[in-house]
C-alpha cells in the first residue's frame, strides 16, 4: 500500500469527513440517529464548530499518498475526531469521539496510527488520560484498544456511560 499520512484536518476536508461520519454511522448500525442535514452538518457543525475561533473539536485525517507517477491525488480514508475534557481527579483529558477507517483500508495499521497521534496530542497538551468509548459488539476495536494498552473501565471499575438528550434535557432545564 502507498504511504499513509496522519495530519490535522483542514476546513477543506469537511466533505470527506462528512462522508466518513455517514459511513461510521452505517457501520455502527446507527444511521437513523444522524438527523442533521448534509448542508447544515458541513457548514454549521463541521466548519463552524471545528474550524472557528474557539473550536469545539479537533480532527485528524488519514490520507493515502499516491506513489510517484500515479495520476490520482491523495485520498482521505479515515479520521479521528477528538476534544478536550476535564477530570476533577486527574486534570486534563482528551476524548476520542470517533475513529473510523474505510473497510478496504483496515488491517494496515491506520487506526493504530490515528490513536498514536491522538496520544501524542494528549501528551503535548499535558493530558493525564486519553478516553474513548466503543459499542459492546465491536470486539475487533476492543481488541485493538487493549492491544495498544487501553483499560476497559466497564470491566475494571464498573463505569457505565449515560447521556441526557432531547426531551430529557429540556425537562431537566425546565424548558
Amino acid at each position: 500500500m502507498a504511504s499513509v499520512l496522519i495530519r490535522e484536518a483542514k476546513e477543506g476536508d469537511c466533505g470527506n469527513i462528512l462522508r466518513l461520519i455517514r459511513e461510521l454511522a452505517e457501520y455502527e448500525k446507527l444511521s437513523d440517529q444522524v438527523k442533521i442535514s448534509e448542508e447544515a452538518l458541513i457548514s454549521a457543525a463541521l466548519r463552524a464548530d471545528g474550524f472557528g475561533e474557539n473550536p469545539f473539536y479537533h480532527c485528524l485525517v488519514a490520507e493515502i499518498l499516491p506513489a510517484p507517477g500515479e495520476p490520482q491525488g491523495p485520498c482521505v480514508v479515515g479520521y479521528g475526531l477528538y476534544y478536550f475534557i476535564y477530570s476533577t481527579w486527574k486534570g486534563r483529558n482528551i476524548y476520542l469521539e470517533d475513529i473510523y477507517v474505510k473497510p478496504e483500508y483496515r488491517g494496515h495499521g491506520i487506526g493504530s496510527k490515528i490513536i498514536k497521534k491522538v496520544a501524542e496530542v494528549a501528551l503535548d497538551k499535558g493530558c493525564s488520560q486519553f478516553r474513548l468509548s466503543v459499542l459492546d459488539w465491536n470486539k475487533r476495536a476492543m481488541d485493538l484498544y487493549k492491544a495498544l494498552g487501553a483499560q476497559d473501565l466497564t470491566e475494571a471499575e464498573g463505569w457505565h456511560s449515560f447521556r441526557f438528550e432531547g426531551e430529557a434535557m429540556r425537562e431537566l432545564a425546565g424548558k
